[in-house]
C-alpha cells in the first residue's frame, strides 16, 4: 500500500499495478475499512481498478499540533490518518457479492457491432452470444460515466480491441467489449467499444437509492433475450 497526494483535496491509495480478483479484493477491502472507519474531514471514497482516491475537506481535518510544537500540513494530517485507520488490514471477510442478471438483445439495431465481433475471432453470432452469456463477470469500477460498470471476466477468445472511430451518440443500455474488459452504457454518450447489444434496464437513475444498478464486487451475468424488452426502471 502507498499513499500519494491527488491536488490538494485528495489522496491516492495504491494497491497493486494490474487488474485482477486479488488486486480488487484489496480495494473493496480498503474501501470498506473506511467506510466503516470514517477518518475525520473525509468526503468521499472512489475505487478504481487497483487503487482508492479520497476526497477530503482540508478545513475539517483535526489540528493535532502541540502548543509551541510543529504544525503538519492538512494533507500530512490526514494521510497520517488514513493510514492508521488501515493499519493491519489483513485478508479480512468481505460482504457477500450481489449477483445481477442482465438481459440483453443482441445483434440487429441494439447490437451493431456483434459481426465485427464474430468474424474477429473466425466465430458465428451465435457463438459469440452463447461465450458472452456463459461467462461470470465481476464489477471491478465505475467511471467514465455514472453507473458504467468496468466488467473482468470476459472471455479471451471474445476479447476485441475499441472502435478506430469512436461513435458520436452510443444508446443507453447499450452492451459492449473493449478489449478484455465488457460494459454497459448507462446514458447515451459517444463511445468507442464494440456494441454486441442492448439491455432494458436502467443502469443509472439519480432517484434511485443507490443511483446506479451495479456496484463495485456485484457479480453479473448476461442472458439474451428476444425480442427486445421495454425499459425497465
Amino acid at each position: 500500500m502507498r499513499v500519494v497526494p491527488l491536488g490538494d483535496r485528495a489522496l491516492l491509495i495504491h494497491l497493486g499495478t494490474t487488474i485482477d480478483d486479488a488486486t480488487h479484493r484489496r480495494v473493496r477491502a480498503v474501501s470498506a475499512r473506511l467506510a466503516s472507519r470514517r477518518v475525520p474531514g473525509m468526503i468521499e471514497l472512489v475505487p478504481a481498478f487497483a487503487s482508492v482516491a479520497v476526497h477530503y475537506d482540508p478545513a475539517r481535518v483535526p489540528n493535532d499540533a502541540a502548543p509551541g510544537g510543529p504544525v503538519r500540513s492538512p494533507y500530512a494530517r490526514f494521510a497520517a490518518a488514513i493510514e492508521a485507520a488501515l493499519a493491519e488490514l489483513g485478508d479480512e471477510p468481505l460482504a457477500a457479492p450481489r449477483t445481477v442478471e442482465i438481459p440483453v438483445r443482441y445483434g440487429g439495431e441494439e447490437g451493431p457491432d456483434l459481426g465485427v465481433v464474430a468474424a474477429a475471432h473466425g466465430l458465428s453470432l451465435e457463438d459469440v452470444v452463447r461465450l458472452h452469456t456463459g461467462g461470470t463477470y465481476r464489477v471491478y469500477m465505475l467511471g467514465f460515466a455514472p453507473g458504467f460498470a468496468y466488467m473482468g471476466g470476459l472471455p479471451d477468445s471474445l476479447a476485441t480491441p475499441r472502435r478506430d472511430e469512436p461513435r458520436t451518440a452510443v444508446p443507453a443500455g447499450s452492451v459492449g467489449i473493449g478489449g478484455s474488459q465488457t460494459g454497459i452504457y448507462p446514458l447515451t454518450t459517444p463511445g468507442g467499444w464494440q456494441i454486441i447489444g442492448r439491455t432494458s434496464l436502467t443502469l443509472f437513475d439519480p432517484r434511485r437509492v443507490p443511483p446506479t444498478l451495479l456496484g463495485i464486487g456485484d457479480v453479473v451475468r448476461f442472458r439474451a433475450v428476444e425480442p427486445y424488452e421495454p425499459p425497465v426502471a
